[in-house]
């Protein structure tokens, strides 16, 4: 899964009048240059992974600002986007009409049995308390042979020897073998797993900016300190193209820097 799959034509289908969320650091948001390079490490998922969602009913389970909704509405029947944050629901509304944005908790989606093909969870499972509950949920509310696309940080890299997540809106960080493993109890069946991975123009920034990129940020966030020009130009310059989906197969997996899970329910 490296290569890029078609995707839907921009469009900006945004409501004039719009609730503005404020970045919190728990969810990403587009359209800030500081927040360019995690808004685009997420979009890139929504675009590899959205020609499954083609003609399909889908919900986003955990949908945050919104876009990515607004992105997989352009190919599917359907959108169903449901977040815990009152907030988000509301700007979603507004923003993004096509989608029909519900206010729930992902441990108790408001869908009936068998009333979706295919859900969507990106970058949200690792803020979940009952991931185990959460799965059997989308289990419970995908179709026979729907869908089930997450996406996670990899703990290896993202939180490397920690018992606990770096990030403190995570409560539980997974490897590949973990989110494997959870999808499967919850009755799963052909589950794959692809990694996200920097591709050549991010590993040259990696190198401009003393080994990671991401460390550079992380640094200047942490210390309340001016981002260099630099830093800001190339952190501005990220696009989707500069990732790279490979598969488990294909590569180390365990040195990737995002999971990305497609499992089919019985």
């Amino acid at each position: 899964m490296s290569a890029s799959l078609p995707v839907p034509p921009d469009a900006d289908h945004r409501a004039p009048a719009d609730p503005v969320l404020t970045l919190t650091g728990e969810r990403t948001i587009p359209d800030l240059d500081i927040e360019n390079y995690w808004f685009r490490r997420h979009e890139v998922v929504y675009q590899r992974l959205a020609p499954r969602c083609a003609g399909r009913d889908v919900l986003e389970a955990g949908c945050g600002e919104g876009y990515g909704a607004d992105l997989i509405a352009g190919v599917a029947r359907r959108v169903v986007a449901v977040d815990y944050d009152e907030a988000a629901v509301a700007h979603v509304r507004s923003r993004y009409p096509r989608v029909e944005a519900i206010q729930a908790n992902l441990a108790d989606l408001p869908l009936p049995d068998a009333s979706v093909d295919v859900v969507v969870n990106f970058q949200v499972i690792e803020h979940l308390w009952d991931q185990a509950q959460f799965v059997a949920e989308c289990a419970r509310v995908l179709r026979p042979s729907g869908l089930l696309l997450v996406s996670t940080p990899n703990r290896v890299t993202f939180s490397p020897g920690r018992d606990t997540p770096i990030n403190p809106f995570h409560t539980r960080e997974l490897n590949a073998a973990e989110l494997t493993q959870l999808l499967a109890e919850a009755g799963f069946a052909r589950v794959s797993i692809s990694g996200l991975f920097h591709g050549p123009r991010l590993v040259e920034m990696d190198a401009r900016h003393g080994g990671s990129i991401i460390d550079a940020q992380i640094a200047r966030a942490v210390a309340d300190a001016p981002w260099a020009p630099e830093l800001r130009a190339d952190v501005a310059a990220v696009a989707t193209d500069d990732f790279d989906l490979v598969d488990a197969g294909d590569r180390d997996i365990d040195e990737s820097l995002d999971l990305i899970a497609i499992a089919v329910r019985p």
